[in-house]
């Protein structure tokens, strides 16, 4: 394996699904709109065939107005990429990272387009560092592989 090239190639960019939800309208609209925002990412991929990997960025966001829940929005974008040569630890790389670099722009555009449609004004999410998110979330998962064994060896 270690003949084969190392390609790298988006196939297909797709919004899998999304959601809006306005659960206080109409009376939202005669408030003054500075809610509190809260969004949430996460990534997950899947070897769809040989050199083919979905990658789907899930981009969740709330808006609350006064503690009360106004706007809920769910974007499931997703990509086909062909990957072939990259294997191991440099491949989950390429997965969580620079595919979800590609795919950000695209959730960004759908979740402002859905809020828009909702009769929102635009979100405008911020860019995100998808190396830091993923050096965390590798992070946390030594940590967990560290504690879950004394767990279990505690258990003998």
């Amino acid at each position: 394996m270690a003949d084969t090239p190392q390609t790298f190639a988006l196939q297909r960019i797709y919004l899998k699904d999304s959601s809006l939800e306005s659960p206080a309208s109409p009376m939202v609209f005669t408030k003054a709109w500075k809610p509190k925002f809260k969004v949430d990412l996460n990534t997950r991929s899947q070897h769809i065939a040989e050199k083919s990997h979905e990658v789907v960025l899930t981009v969740t966001l709330t808006a609350e107005l006064d503690d009360e829940k106004v706007l809920l929005i769910e974007v499931q974008q997703a990509g086909l990429f062909a990957i072939e040569g990259i294997e191991g630890d440099n491949l989950k790389q390429v997965l969580g990272i620079a595919c979800p670099n590609l795919l950000f722009p695209y959730a960004r555009e759908a979740v402002d387009s859905l809020a828009l449609k909702g009769g929102f004004p635009a979100v405008g999410l911020q860019p995100v560092n998808f190396e830091a998110l993923f050096r965390e979330a590798q992070k946390q998962a030594q940590a967990q592989a560290q504690t879950a064994p004394a767990a279990s060896d505690a258990k003998h």
